[in-house]
């Protein structure tokens, strides 16, 4: 069993590069946007790569794994629309992105210390960035943990986070060695009970 957990870790120094760079990342997320919305259906993500990631290298700049973490998330939105529109919560409808987060991959977009992370730039490469870590947050940062793919997040204050996802692998345990049950009555329909 897999278990996640995202911790929050304020950027202390942003500065333009980190701006421009989720400016142009947001452009990159529109673009792929408008281009399943104009499909009129969702589009697999690896066939969505193959036509926005010319466009996203060569028109706009983006370097080569953001531009293929793009449409994997596009898809994904469009994907939840669909599922939520065959339930009647929602309906297909053009998905606009505001420059408030951007996915990177571990290793290849960012690095991370306890006390900073290095982030893959739009104009000047990689460029390292003080945290403010915390002291629960300091186990996370030795195995078992493993980084995986994390945001930069700008929140409504205007401060900037990176909610960095660390991941452990964890035995099953045996049902020997449980000390807690738990009882689920589902008595009545889209009701359930716990106790």
């Amino acid at each position: 069993m897999e278990s996640t957990k995202t911790i929050q870790l304020k950027i202390l120094n942003p500065d333009f590069d980190l701006v421009e760079t989720m400016q142009k990342y947001t452009n990159g997320m529109n673009y792929t946007s408008n281009i399943v919305f104009e499909h009129g259906r969702t589009i697999p993500a690896m066939k969505l790569q193959k036509m926005v990631y010319p466009y996203l290298r060569e028109n706009i700049g983006l370097k080569s794994q953001v531009s293929c973490n793009i449409p994997r998330q596009v898809a994904g939105t469009y994907k939840t629309i669909v599922e939520l529109a065959k339930i009647g919560m929602s309906y297909w409808q053009k998905v606009m992105y505001s420059p408030t987060s951007m996915t990177l991959s571990y290793k290849r977009d960012y690095t991370i210390t306890e006390n900073s992370v290095s982030l893959t730039t739009f104009s000047h490469g990689r460029k390292t960035y003080q945290i403010q870590n915390y002291e629960y947050a300091l186990p996370f940062f030795k195995e078992p943990w493993k980084f995986e793919a994390s945001k930069v997040v700008k929140h409504k204050d205007g401060d900037y986070y990176f909610h960095l996802t660390v991941s452990q692998e964890l035995p099953d345990k045996k049902i020997e060695d449980a000390s807690t049950f738990m009882g689920v009555d589902v008595g009545i329909n889209y009701l359930a009970v716990a106790a």
